[in-house]
């Protein structure tokens, strides 16, 4: 039984309405993608390639989520042939290219600051709604869009010496652009099934792509039984990556647009670089100069006036209105309409 829909015979069972429990839901999601960070780090610095993780983080999570909707709703699995190239591209997007992207970042920049360049997706959705939909925007947009560029320049701290690695600035960028289209694409993906069936295709999408980009036979699995530099086996730093900072906050992502409209989940959201870099900065001892923490509140204060600029949300990202939500008993409640999926960052 849903937690969050009290019972008519016992309409107290919650204290919290839905709303608070959605945003409870997106704050404890940003929470473990914020640590997932760390611990794909950590990972990767046992000397396991951006490659080999993107492909043991897709593959887990796709086992994971097939285990889970052959539980809960096995015929939610069926797919229709229609559906297979708008599948493909929301899993190649968001599932496969901005997550190996991601590790290249995360690989060579500190997490924070490839969080933040990542983070400016939205800003590129916005974009698209305006001069791709030919959709009305706020004012305020570009406003955003103009603190973001300051923001990213103090993160960079463009005015002296380049001390960001390039590459790991580009891969940042290129997480942005295809968490952007992750992002479009699955505003229609959304209204054609359920959202567990959905995450569980896309990973299973990017797995069979990691798979044929990089041949199961080849992967070196000695890696696996390694340890960290604090003793940790690496098969255990995938598990968590695998299980807590992937199936688990897409899962009550998916929850909590329930409850909430995809833009204020979304600017909860933007907890995850504060909370990654925190994270970063008590394990990995990444410490990051004034300006550059001057740097990311810019951003994410240009985040925020982006992803609120569109005048018709719902219209611009071409989501459709959620079922209403059932209520024990037979009732219903008519949940809020998201425009479209929340933020949330592989």
């Amino acid at each position: 039984m849903d937690p969050a829909l009290p019972s008519p015979s016992r309409p107290r069972r919650s204290r919290l309405g839905p709303s608070a429990f959605g945003a409870l839901l997106i704050i404890g999601s940003a929470v473990l993608f914020g640590i997932n960070g760390t611990v794909s780090k950590l990972a990767l610095r046992t000397g396991l390639e951006a490659t080999q993780l993107t492909q043991l983080r897709a593959t887990g999570a796709f086992l994971g989520l097939l285990l889970m909707c052959l539980i809960i709703a096995p015929s939610q699995l069926t797919i229709r042939l229609r559906e297979l190239p708008l599948l493909i591209t929301y899993g190649l997007a968001g599932s496969f290219l901005t997550p190996l992207l991601y590790f290249v970042a995360i690989g060579r920049l500190p997490v924070g600051i490839a969080l933040l360049f990542e983070y400016t997706a939205p800003v590129m959705v916005a974009l698209w709604a305006r001069f791709g939909q030919r959709q009305p925007v706020l004012p305020r947009l570009w406003g955003g869009l103009a603190l973001c560029l300051c923001g990213l320049s103090f993160v960079a701290e463009a005015w002296g010496d380049a001390r960001l690695d390039s590459l790991g600035v580009a891969a940042g960028l290129g997480a942005a652009a295809t968490l952007a289209l992750y992002y479009i694409v699955g505003a229609q993906a959304a209204g054609q099934r359920d959202p567990l069936s959905l995450m569980c295709w896309a990973f299973g999408v990017a797995a069979v792509a990691s798979a044929v980009a990089w041949p199961w036979w080849d992967f070196p699995l000695t890696v696996l039984t390694q340890t960290d530099a604090s003793g940790f086996p690496v098969w255990t730093l995938i598990l968590a990556v695998v299980v807590f900072g992937t199936i688990l906050p897409y899962v009550m992502i998916a929850a909590a647009l329930r409850y909430l409209p995809a833009t204020s989940a979304s600017i909860l959201g933007t907890l995850e670089p504060v909370l990654a870099s925190a994270v970063a900065w008590a394990a990995l001892n990444e410490v990051l100069s004034a300006s550059q923490l001057l740097g990311g509140v810019i951003v994410l204060v240009g985040v925020v006036l982006a992803e609120t600029a569109r005048i018709t949300p719902s219209t611009a990202s071409g989501a459709p209105s959620p079922p209403a939500a059932s209520e024990p008993g037979g009732s219903t409640l008519e949940p809020n309409k998201p425009d479209k999926e929340a933020t949330h960052l592989p």
